[in-house]
Parts: structure tokens; sequence; C-alpha cells
């Protein structure tokens, strides 16, 4: 088979086999620990500008499935252990090689992956490039930084997503990079959704005689979104208000928090969260880079920790009806632990006594 190259930003050179697309790449080198979900993995808009490693050895074994895409491949290069190309799913619709080259992704296996995880775990995220040939000057892999994330990635026009049943509430879904099961899990539950770029105005949303406004997850530094936090700042307090992921910082950011790049952050599906209300912890699928600063908060409480670093992981704010949450409650492939916090929004949406719980 072919070679392809993995060169880390510092001059590190891992030799494998090449796959998907041909063609060279550079992008932020990341991990995750996700034992399945390969699929929502390739699909999700968070990993704009990323060349996302799996630690799970073998990839691709149950193929891909178009039914479980989060929304488009946004990924700039993929990094495996083993590449399956005979999948065994009757559900199926190709492989993983075959989803890389209809989409311009480069890919590259038999490396060791164990390897270059602990190497990112010590230095931290750094930048890498995916090529045919090792490059004499490594000057445009440093300079690789991801800018307008959410602005590729967010719907360019209003879209409008039917209650399953009988409709209960009408909500305001602000898309930086939305993934398809934040839809599902409202809409099952009774709530028409009508999505908006992300740069919609505050005046638009309130114009529009909505339950609540739900936030979504999106790529990239949560600070560079000076506009859409302007109009978050004008939403707070006006609707019940839901934040996931980006949209869990953005909040924090209107409210004059701060936020701050991890070492190398928390993606998978099996990262641990407190709940500092009840002592719980719960199993969740995470995918970011930045964190909320806890000490920063000016108008919300903590209420979810990581519980392995003790970063921020959720905030409440009960005077405003609002919540956000640093981890998916809507994963799919991942753990279904926290999906009861989408009742809780319906709850505050429906104006009930304890909906603050």
């Amino acid at each position: 088979m072919k070679k392809r190259y993995l060169v880390l930003e510092d001059g590190q050179v891992f030799e494998g086999r090449a796959f998907g697309a041909d063609a060279e790449r550079v992008g932020e080198l990341v991990f995750t620990t996700g034992m399945c979900g390969y699929i929502e993995t390739l699909t999700d808009p968070s990993y704009y500008g990323q060349i996302v490693l799996q630690t799970f050895p073998s990839i691709g074994n149950y193929g891909i499935i178009p039914a479980d895409f989060e929304g488009s491949c946004q990924v700039r290069g993929y990094v495996v252990r083993d590449l399956c190309n005979e999948p065994s799913n009757f559900r199926s619709e190709g492989t993983v090689d075959e989803f890389l080259k209809e989409r311009g992704v480069p890919g590259i296996s038999g490396v060791d992956t164990r390897e270059i995880t602990r190497i990112i775990r010590e230095h931290g995220v750094m930048n890498a490039i995916l090529c045919d040939t090792i490059p004499e000057s490594l000057d445009a892999v440093k300079a690789f930084r991801i800018t307008d994330g959410v602005a590729h990635v967010s719907t360019p026009e209003e879209e409008t997503y039917p209650a399953v049943g009988k409709e209960r509430f009408r909500v305001a879904l602000l898309d930086y990079g939305e993934k398809r099961n934040i839809l599902r899990e409202l809409c099952k539950r009774g709530c028409t959704v009508e999505r908006y770029p992300y740069d919609t105005p505050a005046e638009r949303i309130l114009a529009g005689s909505y339950d609540g406004v739900m936030l979504s997850n999106g790529p990239g530094d949560p600070a560079e979104n000076a506009g859409p936090i302007a109009e978050l700042r004008k939403l707070f307090g006006k609707l019940p208000m839901f934040g996931i992921c980006l949209g869990h910082q953005l909040m924090a950011l209107s409210q004059g928090g701060e936020t701050v790049k991890l070492k190398y952050g928390h993606r998978g599906a099996n990262q641990p969260v407190r709940d500092l209300a009840g002592g719980r912890t719960y199993i969740t699928s995470q995918n970011h880079g930045y964190a909320v600063v806890s000490e920063s908060l000016k108008n919300g409480v903590v209420r979810y920790i990581q519980a392995n670093d003790k970063t921020c992981e959720g905030v409440d704010y009960p005077e405003a009806r609002a919540f956000s949450v640093q981890f998916h409650p809507e994963a799919c492939a991942g753990p279904a632990d926290t999906a009861f916090l989408f009742d809780r929004f319906c709850a505050l949406m429906g104006g009930e006594k304890h909906a603050e719980g």
C-alpha cells in the first residue's frame, strides 16, 4: 500500500499506510478515546480544522451509516491504528476509506497511536501535517490556526424541524455547528425547532414567539465569537435558555466569564462529570479543547465539574431560567446518562416550579 506520513510540528515523523483522499492537509492534531462512535466523530462539526486520532485500535468494522451522521465531515485528517475495509453490519453503506475519499480527507493507518497520544498528553495539542512527502520546512504547519470555525459550519439559512407528535413548545436553536441529535432530542419531546444561523440578531429571536432558546455545540476558540456573544447578552434572561459545549462557553462569556484552552482537551465517551448539587457522577461524551474558568463567573453557579481535572462542566443561572453544560447529553454512540437535561429544559419552558433542580 502507498506510504503516508504524519509529521508533527516539532519534527517527529510517523510512517504509515495511506487511505482516504490523495491529499495533503495541515491541522490541529487531537485524540479521542471513544471505543465506538467513529461515524459520529467524523461527522461532528466541532472537529472543524482538526486532524483526529482514534485511540481505539480498530476502526471501520461496522462501516459507514448515513442515518447516524451528526452533520457534514469537517475533519482535516484521520489517524488510526488498524483500518477495517470489510465492515460487517446490515446497515453499512460503505467503508471509512470510501467516505473520506468522497470528502477529500486524507487518512493514515498503521501508526503507533498509543505513542502519538502520549506525546500529545505530555506536550499538549500541536499541529501536524498528513503528507506523502516529508516537507523540508514546517513553518506552514507551525503557523496553522483554526479561525472562523463557527461561520464555516453554521447553517446559511433558517430551517424548521417539526415536533414529533403534538407540539408542546417552540424552540429557537442558534446553530454554531450543531449535532443532529440535539434536534432529534428536542423534536421527540414535542418541540418544533427553528434552526437559525450563528449570527442571527437577538431581535429576530425575540420576535418569534418562542418558548426557549437552544445554543448548540461548535468548533474553535469561543472568545473569537464577539458578535454572537453580544447577541446572547441581549437574549439572556428573556427566555429559558440551554447551552451545550460551545453554547455553554458562549453563554458564560456573554455574562462576563472567561475561557481557557486546555492542554489536550476532553474528547471521548467515557468522561466522568460530578453533579455538585447532589454528588452523583455521570459518564459523559465530550469533545472540547476549551473550558470555562469557574472563578471568572460573575452571574452563575457551577453545577458540574470534570471529576479528573475539576474543570467546569456546567453552570446554572436560576434567576435567568438558563443553564449550560460542557458535555453532550444528546450523545449518540455514547452514554445516555444525562439525556434528562432536555427534560429539564422542557420543564423550564413549561414554567414548572422545580425545573431548576
